[in-house]
């Protein structure tokens, strides 16, 4: 009978294979925090900067999309007069932009 024997060598892998093998994955996480973490973060704090400047004259427009002029701002809430006769009092993090301040 002929037997053949095959002879398997281990080979160890280098640094640099583990490396180039995990790239991939290390690009993906890259791209994500570029594209999308960090421009949503800067975003978040200058809706924050935004807020926490409101100032009396300035014409804001609401989350629920209610248009006025800010009459008197509080620690947490911000008077907006709505028409004439009405004002209504919001929390300032209702505020989604200001339309153009008074200064």
């Amino acid at each position: 009978m002929n037997q053949k024997i095959i002879i398997m060598q281990q080979s160890e892998a280098s640094f640099l294979d583990i490396f180039l093998s995990q790239l991939p994955i290390f690009l993906i996480f890259l791209v994500l925090y570029y594209f999308i973490l960090r421009p949503n973060s800067k975003k978040q704090e200058s809706v924050k900067l935004m807020q926490e400047n409101l100032a009396k004259g300035d014409r804001v427009v609401t989350i629920g999309g209610i248009h006025g002029k800010v009459t008197a701002v509080k620690s947490e809430t911000v008077i907006i007069k709505i028409s004439n006769e009405n004002e209504m009092t919001v929390d300032k993090v209702a505020i989604a932009k200001v339309k153009n301040s008074s200064k």
